[in-house]
């Protein structure tokens, strides 16, 4: 009895005082320092890759025609503003504004459709939600080039060739579906206890999506204006074919800025970065917004 009874004490003892060599060991989270120093360079690389030719266009901007069609280039030749001048003195300040007032408004346009489609088929889906998904998708797989003539012949019928508000229509449509994809992902991250709440309270549906969902969403809002405006801005297919003169826009007006004869790269590289220079300030406005909703649409 005396033996059974030292046994279980023992056993007691032995449960008592855990085995160190059995305890869990913790959990190292810390990166090798050598891994985060390749991580880094790698990351600085592809940075510069991507902006040494944005800085190159730049730089040959401020070049002569002389010193920018040299080979090799010449880096510390003299600067100088002919390309710039050239570029103001052949008066692009229509074509400037034809595109502002073509993208923002397309996009604002896109903004306001896509929204209520998204909620439609994110926080409230309707049936076979996939399938309009992928019938808006399907959309943009036809090549612009293949409805190009149709387009053309009906703004011919309803005389909006050559007018701006015909472009406006055309990149609300061309961009809409990309838009609702994008909505879709980051109105589905919205907490149901949220619109609950809102329900609660009495909130109509105007007043949710403004107040409750709008500001929980502003990072995917802010994203998909700017890939909008972005692409607006860009498109050069359907403006050179149904504009003219009075709707023409800015890529319109950089492909008729320099002919083949004589010097012009330096022309060139000043009127594209002048073009670029609103694509640019919209991103870097919102560049902290932009990275956030686009993250939370790559998580999806």
């Amino acid at each position: 009895m005396s033996t059974t009874r030292d046994s279980a004490t023992e056993t007691v003892a032995g449960a008592a005082v855990a085995d160190p060599a059995r305890e869990p060991q913790a959990i190292n989270h810390r990166k090798d320092p050598k891994s985060h120093i390749l991580l880094t360079l790698a990351a600085w690389l592809c940075g510069l890759l991507f902006a040494l030719p944005v800085a190159w266009m730049i730089l040959t901007s401020f070049h002569k025609e002389e010193d920018a069609a040299t080979n090799p280039p010449s880096l510390f030749a003299p600067l100088s503003l002919d390309g710039y001048k050239a570029f103001f003195d052949a008066g692009p300040w229509p074509p400037l504004a034809n595109s502002l007032t073509a993208s923002v408004v397309s996009t604002i346009l896109v903004l306001l459709l896509a929204f209520p489609a998204a909620y439609a088929l994110s926080i409230r889906p309707v049936r076979k939600w996939t399938d309009v998904l992928f019938f808006f998708l399907s959309t943009k797989m036809l090549p612009i080039v293949a409805g190009i003539l149709p387009i053309y012949l009906f703004a011919q019928k309803v005389n909006l060739l050559d007018n701006i508000w015909l472009l406006i229509i055309l990149y609300t449509s061309m961009n809409l579906p990309i838009a609702v994809w994008m909505l879709r992902s980051f109105l589905a991250e919205v907490p149901v206890e949220m619109l609950e709440a809102a329900q609660v309270d009495g909130a109509s549906l105007m007043t949710t999506l403004r107040k409750v969902i709008a500001p929980v969403v502003m990072p995917g809002i802010a994203a998909a204006a700017l890939i909008c405006f972005i692409f607006s801005w860009n498109e050069l297919l359907l403006a050179r074919v149904l504009t003219g003169t009075v709707a023409g826009t800015a890529p319109v007006f950089l492909t008729g800025f320099v002919t083949s004869q004589g010097l012009f790269l330096a022309k060139v590289c000043a009127a594209s970065f002048v073009v670029s220079l609103p694509v640019l300030a919209a991103g870097f406005a919102a560049q902290d917004k932009l990275v956030q909703g686009l993250s939370m649409g790559a998580v999806k």
